[in-house]
């Protein structure tokens, strides 16, 4: 494993913790050479569903689409990376179980506002209101008045 800060391609495991739910492993790494830490994850390479756009476009799965979008509605609130990546590992675990080959984007977004609800209520609105284009102010309101019941 090449060191991420100065490209060393001798690190060394300093540490192996095992997920609660035993998903994957996470491994503490340490450069040989200039001495930095950094995180690692083995997880099981898995087929996911296909991706199917509103404009019918079908692409791959990405995580780091879904972690993009969720950090970004997490913006400044105060939710751990942890959380997060606890978040993102139940979407993926329900798109797996699904058993489907493809998969609406719509559902996907259905599925990370269930879990920003979860995490953090401002995150969850902001996620929402862009997620389903609101057109006039009284949608928001609606949605705001959901989240507060």
């Amino acid at each position: 494993m090449k060191c991420p800060f100065c490209s060393n391609g001798d690190t060394q495991v300093v540490e192996t913790r095992v997920a609660e739910d035993g998903d994957f492993i996470r491994r503490r790494r340490q450069c040989a050479a200039c001495e930095k830490r950094f995180t690692t994850y083995e997880r099981p390479d898995v087929n996911f569903p296909r991706v199917v756009k509103k404009d019918g476009r079908r692409i791959e799965y990405e995580r780091a689409k879904l972690l993009a979008s969720m950090n970004l509605a997490l913006r400044k609130r105060p939710v751990s990376t942890e959380q997060i990546d606890s978040a993102v590992e139940r979407i993926e675990e329900k798109l797996l179980n699904l058993g489907v080959r493809e998969i609406p984007s719509t559902r996907i977004g259905e599925l990370v506002m269930r879990e920003l609800k979860k995490l953090d209520k401002v995150a969850y609105v902001r996620f929402a209101s862009v997620y389903r284009s609101f057109e006039d102010i009284d949608e928001f309101r609606a949605l705001v008045d959901e989240v507060r019941r």
